[in-house]
């Protein structure tokens, strides 16, 4: 994206895919002006007027990208700032809108569309074929190539989350020789997933069930399952349990499913997991796992411990010990 727009609408529920979509524009920007100061909102938390203070001309002339994430939970008059905001941006702001799709925030998606805004559609990969793609694409971007077998097999040992799938696809990428990455390879590197999974973790830490997590983990580790694939489910499941803590409690059904972007057997798993946590034990729990991601990453010198502190750092907050 050489030239972002002026204002940006990211449209759909693929987290993944939309948090690539509104990284692109933001690194658009820095790529022209790496000074560019970036300002990250949260649709709920977004006051009347605030979006016209940060888009106000600076006296410096410097660059600016304005990100509102669930636009969907903007208030009325945000919204109809911001449309009339869209009509007439600003010269040295990026405004980039993230929003699931659904009927809640409609306003807003059917107005800067209409007020000329740029519009970003991403899909939500419902079928096998289409996660076999996104694979494919996926180890295309590190350089390399996948054997069609080799990607049904990894499709098969991670399972159907996108951001497991591509953090098992950078790491094979990263860690396997050749161009191709073959079956024999997935197989080497995902032995023993099919037994212990970073869900299986993710779902006996946000239970409370230390022992067994624990248990679980360093099984998990001996058998070959990557650091960066447990890390990625202990922070899957804790977005879950904010997501659906976080949800008004007057959705019900269809429209709860709709509001967090999930299938509601994963809504009913997930509010049975909810019994103990509060908001703030989910905050420091995800703080937990955003230190153990970087240690993982190469910022510690021990992912196993960086992975059993996590996990007992996030038994603690359900709690409150």
């Amino acid at each position: 994206m050489a030239n972002p727009a002026p204002v940006t609408l990211v449209v759909g529920d693929e987290e993944l895919l939309s948090d690539r979509a509104v990284g692109s524009v933001v690194a658009a920007v820095r790529a022209t002006d790496p000074s560019a100061e970036v300002y990250d909102l949260v649709g709920g938390k977004v006051e009347s007027g605030e979006l016209t203070g940060l888009a106000s001309p600076s006296l410096f002339g410097d660059r600016s990208v304005i990100v509102i994430r669930s636009a969907q939970d903007l208030s009325k008059d945000v919204i109809a700032e911001i449309v009339k905001y869209t009509a007439h941006p600003a010269e040295d702001t990026v405004l980039v809108l993230a929003h699931p799709g659904g009927v809640k925030g409609k306003a807003l998606v059917d107005g800067v569309k209409k007020a000329g805004a740029d519009v970003v559609t991403v899909t939500k990969l419902t079928k096998p074929g289409e996660r076999l793609e996104f694979i494919k694409a996926e180890i295309k971007r590190a350089g390399r190539s996948i054997a069609p077998a080799a990607a049904q097999a990894l499709l098969d040992a991670v399972g159907s989350d996108l951001r497991e799938l591509a953090a098992a696809c950078g790491q094979l990428a990263f860690d396997t020789p050749g161009k191709t990455i073959d079956e024999a390879a997935v197989a080497r590197y995902h032995r023993g997933r099919a037994e212990v999974s970073g869900f299986t973790i993710a779902d006996l830490a946000v239970e409370g069930k230390l022992g067994e997590a624990l248990e679980q983990l360093r099984w998990a580790l001996a058998t070959g399952v990557a650091p960066v694939l447990i890390v990625s489910a202990l922070a899957g499941g804790l977005r879950s349990l904010a997501k659906v803590g976080g949800a008004p409690r007057n959705l019900r059904g269809g429209q709860l499913a709709s509001h967090v972007g999930m299938p509601p057997w994963k809504i009913d798993r997930v509010k049975r997991q909810l019994t103990g946590w509060g908001q703030e034990g989910i905050s420091r729990a995800m703080q937990a796992i955003a230190t153990a991601d970087e240690q993982v990453k190469g910022g510690g010198t021990d992912p196993a411990y960086a992975l059993e502190r996590a996990v007992q750092i996030i038994v603690a907050s359900r709690t409150g010990r």
